[in-house]
């Protein structure tokens, strides 16, 4: 099964979600029956998984075992940062990114949750709200994902009882009140024994929501893209300069926001030159529009010198234009953030270098407190820095639009990618 998202049509049965959790909260258990339960397992995996479960004599299958072939080789050593799986129902397409659940992993997490329309965050009805849940859940809140769904699992090991769930629930509303998502939901689930994970619990004829299942497969997620604001960075000018194309001059682009329609009123930044969308290609078809996450050929009724960096965005509604940019960076490299440093800078479809002002404070990500006397930025820390690039940015606060306001930080001696950044 092919990811379409990326194929230039808008894939709206595509649901990509990430899970995170504590270390043994039963993260693998409930992928393992989310693909068992919806029937996405090849045979030779259920037999394999079968006669593994069989050895350990427990009676039951062990579903955990369907992606610990992952842990086994992340313990030898061996760095997988995030796993994706792909299954699909009738109704929708899935794609999980599972990200390990230690506190070092904190930068899988950021990787994995990136692009994410929902994440699932596990609790442990025994334990309830551990520092790892406020990290997760912060996380979410910082990527702006849009939906977060708590599931309170293992509620077999304490009698399906109500009282738990609810007082677990309530805990969770006093501390996510903080957060800034949007959609927040609460599941009580045994993915152990399945309830409530794909097939209704008469074990807890007490809660009357939706399964996850259900949530999954019916979530509406066409309203999270940005619609409003145009933004059409240009990563490659098409020049075929053949016989039958011999002037063809378009730009190619996958749109991050908004709506472009053939006849529109155009800018390009930076330049500010004004022009009309002549034609928009899908493809080897012409269409009328095309929306966010499509890509694109379009080509303009002016010629305007126009290369790859440069955005295309409507003449009323521009985008912020700016060498100082704050960002919350997500640093995942061993050597720490230099104050002063420079590093190479990719935002959309432009590159360019980018020296560390200043760092403003670090989140204590347990606490959600600002810790304003520690400036060191190590592995996994999330904090507030002042960059100035030496070339404008055209980007939006990462909260109105996920694809033009993040950046990854690389660095120029390495390769490496350094850190990840939302801008605010």
């Amino acid at each position: 099964m092919k990811d379409n998202s990326t194929h230039g049509y808008l894939d709206m049965d595509l649901l990509r979600f990430t899970t995170a959790g504590s270390v043994d909260d039963g993260k693998s258990t409930l992928i393992g029956r989310l693909l068992y339960d919806s029937k996405a397992i090849f045979d030779d995996q259920m037999e394999a998984m079968e006669k593994a479960s069989s050895k350990r004599g427990t009676g039951e299958v062990d579903l955990s075992l369907l992606t610990d072939g992952l842990r086994a080789e992340r313990e030898q050593g061996i760095t997988i940062d995030v796993a994706y799986r792909y299954f699909a129902t009738p109704k929708r397409k899935f794609i999980i990114a599972d990200t390990p659940g230690h506190i070092q992993y904190t930068r899988n997490m950021v990787t994995g949750a990136s692009t994410a329309n929902l994440a699932i965050i596990l609790v442990d009805a025994r334990k309830g709200i551990l520092e790892q849940t406020c990290r997760h859940s912060f996380i979410a809140s910082l990527l702006g994902i849009p939906h977060v769904v708590f599931c309170i699992n293992k509620m077999d090991l304490v009698d399906y009882d109500e009282a738990v769930f609810t007082r677990i629930q309530k805990e969770l509303e006093d501390f996510s009140s903080k957060l800034e998502v949007r959609d927040i939901r609460y599941i009580p689930i045994s993915a152990l024994k399945g309830d409530n994970v794909v097939d209704r619990s008469d074990r807890m004829s007490w809660y009357q929501g939706p399964t996850l299942m259900y949530l999954l497969e019916n979530i509406h997620i066409a309203g999270d893209l940005n619609h409003i604001d145009r933004r059409f960075p240009v990563q490659y000018v098409v020049r075929p300069m053949t016989e039958e194309h011999h002037d063809f001059r378009g730009f190619a682009g996958r749109v991050q926001g908004g709506i472009f329609r053939k006849g529109d009123a155009v800018q390009v930044l930076p330049s500010g030159f004004q022009s009309t969308i002549k034609t928009i290609s899908l493809g080897e078809r012409e269409v009328e529009e095309a929306f966010a996450p499509q890509s694109v050929v379009m080509t303009l009724v002016d010629e305007i010198d126009i290369s790859r960096g440069d955005m295309i965005v409507s003449p009323n509604n521009a985008p912020e234009s700016s060498q100082d940019v704050d960002v919350m960076l997500c640093w995942f490299n061993e050597r720490p953030l230099q104050p002063g440093g420079k590093y190479a800078l990719k935002h959309t479809s432009r590159d360019c270098r980018v020296m560390v002002k200043e760092v403003k404070y670090k989140m204590d990500i347990s606490t959600l407190h600002k810790a304003e006397g520690d400036q060191t930025i190590r592995m996994n820390d999330i904090g507030r820095v002042h960059l100035r690039t030496t070339v404008p940015l055209h980007f939006d606060k990462y909260q109105r639009n996920r694809y033009t306001g993040s950046i990854i930080l690389i660095d120029e001696g390495t390769n490496e990618t350094v850190a990840a950044g939302m801008i605010v």
